[in-house]
């Protein structure tokens, strides 16, 4: 199954991944998130896509709670 930013919280729930694979699937979404963005960007849709990438942090943080608390830390300075 691929998965996207609409469906992202049902990778935990999938036992043919390993922590690995979860985290690797998550940042995946994270990265194409960013990627979509562009200078033409509006503040609205840069704010929507950290909202986004807090949200993904926040599950790879019930995975692996020092890497998502680390990536929740950096998001936190980057919005600052």
């Amino acid at each position: 199954m691929k998965y996207t930013i609409d469906n992202f919280i049902e990778i935990n729930n999938d036992n043919k991944l390993t922590d690995t694979e979860k985290i690797d699937e998550l940042l995946r979404i994270d990265a194409v998130i960013y990627c979509n963005l562009g200078s033409d960007s509006t503040q609205k849709e840069k704010h929507k896509a950290n909202m986004d990438s807090k949200k993904i942090y926040t599950e790879i943080k019930k995975i692996d709670k020092f890497v998502g608390e680390t990536f929740m830390r950096l998001i936190d300075k980057k919005i600052k």
